[in-house]
C-alpha cells in the first residue's frame, strides 16, 4: 500500500471512529432521556405509597379533567367547605347526597376511634364498615391488638396529608398481612371521598397491597378517589393535623420525616361500635 492509499485508510478509520463515537454518546443521551421519562412517569404513579418493594413515594398529578369534571370537582370542594364545622373544620355531617357519597354520621354502623397523638392530642375518626368493610375489619383488629401504638406520623405534606402506621417507621413496613384494595379502580365501589377529613389506606403499587399504614387527608385531593381506599372522616380534631402539618420538616419533597421528629401515635382506641 502506497502511502497516499495508507493516509486515506487512516482518515476514513478515523471518521469512522468518530461517527461511532458520536452515535455512542447520542445512544447514552437518548437512554438517559428514556429513564428520566420512566422515572417521571413512575412517580407520578405512584401516590399514597406503603410500598414494601421500594421508599420513594411522590404524589400524583390528577390526570387532566374535562371541562365537566373541573367544574363538578369545584362543585364538591365548595360543598365540602359548606359541611365543615366552625371552628376546627372537622366534618360535623355528610349528606350523602351532596357529597359524592359521603354519609351521615347519625348512622348506625359507624365505629368511632380516637387517635391519641404525643404533645398533641385526640383526633377522632368515623369508620364506615358498609363502604370498606375489610379496611375497617382490618384497621380496628390492629388497633384492638395495640399494633398501633407508640409508631409515628412518618410521612406529612402541610397541604396534602398525614401518613402513618409503619412500624418501622420509613413507608417500607406493614402488618403480616396485606388486604384487598377496596375502591373502584380494582373493582370495588367507594364512595368515599378523599376530601379534608378523610381517612384512607396507603399502598404499594399493588392495589391489594394495602397493610396497617393509613393517611388523613389535610386538603380536599379527590383526585385520589377510586384509587385508595377510603374508610372514614375525622369528625374531631382536624386542627391537630394542621398543627402536625404546621410543624414538620420534611427532609424531602415526599414529605419524609427525620425519626426523632416524627409525632408519635400513642394509641389508637375503639370508643364505639
Amino acid at each position: 500500500m502506497n502511502k497516499e492509499n495508507k493516509k486515506m485508510a487512516q482518515e476514513r478509520r478515523a471518521r469512522e471512529r468518530e461517527k461511532a463515537e458520536r452515535s455512542a454518546r447520542l445512544g447514552k443521551l437518548l437512554l438517559l432521556i428514556v429513564v428520566g421519562v420512566g422515572i417521571a412517569a413512575a412517580g407520578a404513579a405512584a401516590m399514597v405509597h406503603q410500598g414494601k418493594s421500594s421508599s420513594a413515594v411522590v404524589q400524583s398529578e390528577p390526570e387532566t379533567e374535562t371541562s365537566v369534571q373541573a367544574e363538578e370537582t369545584k362543585t364538591t370542594a365548595a360543598k365540602a367547605q359548606e359541611l365543615q364545622t366552625e371552628g376546627d373544620g372537622s366534618y360535623a355531617l355528610f349528606n350523602a347526597a351532596s357529597l359524592k357519597g359521603c354519609y351521615d354520621i347519625s348512622k348506625d354502623d359507624l365505629t368511632y376511634v380516637q387517635i391519641a397523638v404525643k404533645d398533641y392530642g385526640v383526633i377522632t375518626a368515623a369508620l364506615d364498615a358498609t363502604e370498606a368493610p375489610e379496611t375497617v375489619k382490618n384497621f380496628l383488629e390492629l388497633a384492638e391488638a395495640g399494633f398501633y401504638d407508640g409508631l409515628t406520623f412518618h410521612r406529612i405534606m402541610d397541604g396534602f396529608m398525614i401518613q402513618g402506621g409503619d412500624p418501622l417507621g420509613n413507608g417500607m413496613g406493614g402488618s403480616d398481612q396485606t388486604i384487598i384494595g377496596e375502591f373502584a379502580q380494582n373493582g370495588t365501589k367507594n364512595l368515599i371521598t378523599h376530601v379534608r377529613g378523610a381517612v384512607s389506606m396507603a399502598r404499594a403499587q399493588d392495589p391489594d397491597s394495602a397493610s396497617s399504614q393509613f393517611f388523613i387527608v389535610q386538603s380536599d385531593s379527590t383526585f385520589l378517589d377510586g384509587q385508595y381506599a377510603g374508610f372514614g372522616y375525622v369528625t374531631d380534631g382536624m386542627e391537630i393535623v394542621d398543627q402536625i402539618c404546621a410543624d414538620a420538616v420534611p427532609s424531602d419533597n415526599n414529605g419524609t420525616i427525620a425519626p426523632d421528629e416524627q409525632p408519635v401515635i400513642e394509641s389508637v382506641t375503639i370508643v364505639s361500635e
